[in-house]
């Protein structure tokens, strides 16, 4: 098993700076992001796909730091019915794909998509519960007209590289619980296309992570390190499913996550909130989830998400890997 971080939340270092971070945190994996919804300033995508000497050199860079490279992130809506989104996020898919090949990374992170409710539909369309018949035949068309044939692509593609491509379980999209990722990959007749599990989105849809990655098995292919915290108080009133979130206004600070669309603000007393490992569930409890990650698949990478709003960039990265580290130590020797 390794440990390490996805870069995402230092995007404003150099790779160097960010390499020397991980290093002096402990941190032996790293995971960047090659495209979708965010830049990707700690991988020159272009160069490493044209040049062989620049991919040598930049897997030498990571080395050199004693960090390995363990994923490609390019997490985006390559299903998004907007053209301008998913055109350029199932490109970054795509491109990504083929530049793990080159670099001998076997897994690309990413997310299922989301598409819209009909043909001409603009906006992506999440169906919550299909307790009645028209969300069904939303559900029909999203799976059968868009997800299925762009997927069997994806795995053709990923199965030619020898690339895995690692589904991250996240509301809003398609996939976003055991029982979706198992019916992409038995409708796409996969086997290039696993989990990437990331607990959070799990926790506060009421899914235990542990047992789903029991249920999962050998399709957990890799692993995020992120926590969240449950407000008893505003979940007991609102549920989970709180609509609260509120768009930027002009001025404001604002994460573009493609075309004109960027990140909602999450609301005041939030029924949850994403937290760095341990302050949501305690050392024990990732000790429990690094033993399962181990028995499903013992070469597992689990690298650090830090999306805490209450602590800062090396703050919250430092808190993370020090919990994480410790839960790793606190593994029985038999697991």
């Amino acid at each position: 098993m390794k440990l390490g971080a996805y870069t995402a939340c230092v995007q404003d270092r150099t790779l160097g700076e960010v390499l020397e971070l991980l290093r002096d945190m402990g941190l032996d994996s790293i995971e960047v992001n090659s495209g979708g919804f965010i830049p990707a300033p700690h991988i020159p995508v272009d160069s490493l796909m044209a040049s062989d000497r620049a991919r040598k050199e930049y897997l030498a860079q990571i080395a050199d730091a004693g960090l390995e490279l363990t994923a490609l992130n390019v997490n985006g809506n390559p299903l998004h019915p907007d053209v301008e989104v998913g055109s350029k996020h199932s490109r970054d898919l795509i491109t990504t794909i083929e530049l793990a090949s080159h670099l001998g990374v076997r897994n690309v992170v990413t997310m299922s998509g989301q598409p819209g409710a009909h043909p001409g539909c603009l906006a992506p369309t999440w169906v919550v519960e299909p307790w009645h018949s028209a969300a069904t035949e939303v559900l029909e068309y999203q799976w059968d007209e868009v997800a299925v044939p762009f997927w069997r692509d994806i795995e053709a593609r990923a199965r030619q590289a020898d690339v895995r491509v690692c589904v991250e379980m996240h509301p809003h999209n398609l996939v976003y619980n055991p029982a979706t990722l198992l019916r992409l990959i038995e409708r796409v007749d996969s086997t290039q296309i696993g989990a990437e599990m990331d607990p959070s989105h799990l926790f506060w849809q009421g899914i235990e992570p542990i047992v789903a990655i029991e249920h999962l098995g050998d399709r957990v292919f890799h692993a995020a390190a992120k926590d969240v915290r449950i407000n008893e108080e505003s979940c007991r009133l609102n549920g989970v499913l709180d609509d609260r979130f509120r768009t930027p206004q002009a001025g404001e600070p604002a994460l573009g996550i493609g075309g004109r669309y960027v990140a909602n603000n999450f609301p005041e007393n939030p029924p949850w909130e994403f937290v760095a490992i341990g302050r949501g569930h305690d050392v024990n409890y990732w000790t429990r989830f690094l033993s399962a990650l181990m028995k499903v698949n013992p070469e597992i990478a689990v690298n650090i998400e830090h999306e805490d709003v209450e602590l800062g960039q090396v703050e919250g990265l430092s808190l993370a890997a020090e919990n994480l580290m410790a839960a790793a130590k606190a593994i029985p020797r038999s697991a």
